[in-house]
């Protein structure tokens, strides 16, 4: 039997009297590429938060590859790259990817870094530079680089695509078309309806803390009777 990557039961969480998961039920099949979908505030990120530990679950469970979410070893097969992404300032780019390679046992290897930078258009110079100097572009890029340079079975990405120009974007969906072809399972976030139809096996559509859709692009244009993701999305969650 293949574990699911990712299994949420009836996950609830609530801030207060603010309930924003209300029994949200999800499962990530290992070796596919996943997009969850909504408006600001739709849950998106507290369900992120649920699933990394940062925050206590009120409801329900989390799986990740068979084990509970909350123990430290469930999450070691994880790259994570959150969507407001601040390294510290006064490190430079070589500095922090180090540090973060450093924290799960890996070497640096001058090679694989400058060929990841420039697989992400990042100029070598980064490297030698300090963060407080970086455009948020190059910030992006620089935390895409260091999370992929892991080589983690699972990458949960909250808005990748967030602060990349075209070029840069192009050459990020060609990382993860690639991390696809070899098995690799991502999860990840985005307003861009465009780049989940592309890139997404299956996409789910969270909606004032519930699931309203959960299936692929093509199964959700279909279901609501739409010629464009973008449509469909409108007509789920009206």
């Amino acid at each position: 039997m293949i574990l699911p990557a990712l299994r949420f039961q009836q996950v609830t969480k609530r801030y207060g009297t603010a309930s924003v998961l209300r029994g949200v039920d999800l499962e990530l099949r290992a070796g596919e590429c996943f997009g969850l979908v909504g408006v600001n505030g739709a849950g998106k990120t507290s369900l992120i938060k649920c699933l990394l530990d940062f925050c206590a679950l009120d409801g329900g469970s989390i799986e990740i590859f068979g084990q509970p979410h909350h123990q430290p070893a469930a999450r070691q097969p994880l790259g994570f790259l959150p969507e407001r992404f601040t390294p510290p300032y006064y490190l430079t780019g070589a500095d922090f990817i180090r540090y973060l390679l450093t924290l799960q046992g890996l070497a640096y290897q001058p090679d694989a870094v400058h060929a990841m930078l420039a697989a992400l258009d990042l100029d070598q110079d980064a490297l030698k530079r300090t963060v407080r100097s970086y455009s948020k572009g190059m910030t992006q890029k620089l935390g895409l680089a260091a999370c992929l340079l892991a080589r983690k079975p699972l990458y949960i990405l909250d808005e990748p695509m967030s602060g990349l120009d075209p070029k840069a974007r192009a050459l990020l969906k060609e990382q993860l078309r690639g991390l696809h072809r070899g098995g690799g399972t991502v999860f990840l976030t985005s307003h861009a309806l465009a780049d989940v139809d592309e890139l997404c096996d299956r996409m789910a559509i969270l909606h004032d803390g519930v699931i309203r859709f959960s299936g692929t692009p093509a199964e959700c244009r279909a279901r609501f009777g739409a010629k464009t993701l973008e449509q469909a999305f409108l007509t789920c969650i009206a």
